[in-house]
């Protein structure tokens, strides 16, 4: 790569962050709270309200509200879940910290989320719950979900990591779940560095989550800085799960943030889309019939015939001093599920996406100059080598 061309770098994504986030960073450190605290709480109840639900619990990260997610809906050692073999593995690993199996489900080719027929195929008499991602930040087609599970009696956590902003059916992603988790890591829309957050219309469920991720003590964190705080006591085995005033902080602004930053993704997806209509072979992720994404990730899918394989079209791009990311790998072919007997999984759509999708840069900055950047090196991967 030349030295010129370094410097001119295209991540793949970067935060969107100001003025106003410094700001409340600065509040924070003034007043002496650090940890969780009163910005916390101000933020789970922004967030519930941005997403229609009645409980919103703040966590350490998106892994810990699925953990908590799973213990709340009692789901435990001999249960089975099934879950999105084309999803971070954050999610299958959740599974096994309850003593539970994860079982591994296809996905719609389109979308790359599971649908009321792949869950089916895997559903078995000892299912307990579904674990529905919303892939890439496209929604899931939830409703003939729900009415599949509904009729099992099984529980459906939706794992909303990527999908702040994103609607479905007109509302935001989650409110037709039981229980929501979300993820605000670095590559999130709406960051906090780390983090996550629980949502849930079961007050019984968000107050066990609460005292769950504050090691199950049975006094609430704010009656702690009382001068004669009452006696704390342990009702079961809990977690370090806390998420500080600082993120919070940052969070609320950031939530403020986020129809913004959504509109701004929707519109340079709009002009991808349009830059590279022509080109033959390839798919670019899209909104579903039955609502819109907020393009956390833009994702694009080489199709049979494509000159270039997947790892040429990359390389391109990094000479190129563009930043792009293969597509999100199949859970039950990675070495840590290997041994769960998972060698004679056969999911198709799964497979094809795990191994033929490219994540384009997508960040709220990002000019038209570099999206033809981009797509100048696609266009050159899509001409035939002669020979």
């Amino acid at each position: 790569m030349r030295v010129e061309t370094a410097l001119a770098r295209i991540d793949v994504t970067k935060p969107w962050l100001g003025h106003e986030e410094s700001l409340a960073l600065a509040s924070v450190i003034a007043s002496g709270r650090l940890s969780q605290g009163p910005r916390v709480r101000e933020f789970e109840d922004a967030f519930a309200g941005a997403q229609e639900a009645r409980h919103a619990v703040a966590t350490s990260s998106c892994t810990a509200a699925l953990h908590l997610a799973l213990l709340i809906a009692g789901v435990g050692r001999g249960d089975h879940v099934v879950v999105p073999s084309l999803s971070f593995i954050a999610a299958a690993n959740a599974v096994t910290y309850v003593g539970a199996r994860p079982i591994f489900c296809d996905v719609d080719p389109a979308t790359g989320n599971v649908t009321a027929e792949t869950i089916h195929a895997a559903i078995t008499i000892d299912t307990r719950a579904v674990i529905v991602a919303d892939h890439a930040g496209v929604p899931a087609d939830l409703e003939q979900i729900r009415l599949l599970c509904d009729k099992h009696e099984i529980t459906v956590i939706e794992d909303a990591a990527c999908a702040a902003g994103s609607k479905y059916r007109n509302r935001p992603v989650g409110t037709g779940s039981e229980v929501a988790v979300w993820s605000f890591h670095r590559t999130s829309i709406l960051t906090t560095g780390e983090g996550g957050m629980l949502t849930t219309n079961r007050a019984d469920w968000a107050a066990r989550a609460r005292m769950l991720r504050e090691h199950a003590i049975s006094v609430p964190d704010p009656s702690r800085d009382a001068f004669l705080s009452p006696r704390k006591v342990c009702v079961e085995v809990g977690y370090d799960y806390r998420m500080t005033d600082l993120q919070a902080a940052v969070g609320t602004v950031q939530l403020k943030r986020l129809p913004e930053m959504v509109d701004r993704r929707r519109t340079i997806a709009a002009a991808y889309s349009r830059a590279l209509e022509n080109l033959k072979f390839l798919r670019l992720v899209a909104d579903p019939p039955y609502g819109t994404t907020n393009f956390q990730t833009l994702w694009l899918e080489l199709l049979p015939g494509f000159p270039a394989s997947r790892e040429r079209l990359l390389s391109k791009l990094a000479d190129a001093g563009i930043s792009a990311r293969r597509g999100s790998p199949a859970c039950h072919r990675q070495p840590a599920f290997r041994w769960r007997s998972t060698d004679n999984v056969r999911l198709p759509h799964t497979q094809r996406l795990s191994e033929h999708t490219v994540a384009l840069p997508m960040f709220h900055e990002l000019d038209s100059a570099s999206i033809n950047r981009v797509v100048n090196v696609i266009r050159n991967a899509a001409t035939p080598v002669t020979p």
